[in-house]
């Protein structure tokens, strides 16, 4: 079988919270230490972490140095897809300021691929979110598309035909932590 990939996205300096959020805790795990469980519990493998305001030394995944960190999502993704192995078929890519999503997710978009999808998107009450997971095949249009702080969004805005949204209502929430307070809304939804 194809391999497919965990690309971890965890490189942002976490303005608005204040730190860079792969360093963050939240249920006594860094951020980027549960993305990158997320991805390889989810059947990925290997899992690249791409770093940029902060080293984070991450056990179980290849870090990805992005030195134009600063500029935003889009260089990221592009320094991820780069470095993804050439015997993958696919990958995953995931958000580290997303802790509630589960491993069954990314799961249901390997299968997706596995019986033929080339572009599968996870959807939470229909609306697409993360993780995403795309095929080689579109790497090299999704990198070009891929510009400040978006990432995949330009090229799935532009390639509607083939995005295969697939059902993840039950397997986590899509949330984001953008600040403390964020954080403690989760922790107080989850306690």
């Amino acid at each position: 079988m194809t391999p497919v990939a965990g690309l971890l996205l965890a490189a942002g300096g976490g303005s608005r919270f204040g730190a860079p959020k792969a360093l963050v805790e939240y249920a006594g795990e860094r951020l980027a230490d549960r993305g990158v469980r997320l991805l390889r519990d989810g059947g990925c493998d290997p899992v690249l972490v791409v770093l940029g305001a902060a080293p984070a030394g991450v056990p179980g995944a290849v870090e990805v140095h992005n030195p134009h960190w600063a500029t935003g999502m889009g260089s990221s993704l592009r320094a991820g897809l780069a470095a993804v192995p050439g015997e993958a078929g696919a990958v995953v890519v995931a958000l580290a300021d997303q802790p509630l999503i589960r491993p069954e997710a990314v799961r249901r978009l390997v299968a997706a691929f596995r019986a033929g999808a080339t572009v599968a998107v996870a959807a939470y009450g229909g609306a697409p979110r993360n993780p995403v997971l795309i095929a080689r095949e579109h790497f090299a249009e999704v990198g070009a598309l891929a510009e400040g702080d978006v990432g995949a969004r330009p090229f799935l805005r532009a390639h509607p035909e083939l995005v295969m949204p697939v059902p993840c209502d039950d397997a986590g929430d899509p949330a984001d932590v953008d600040t403390p307070g964020d954080l403690d809304a989760l922790g107080a939804r989850d306690g």
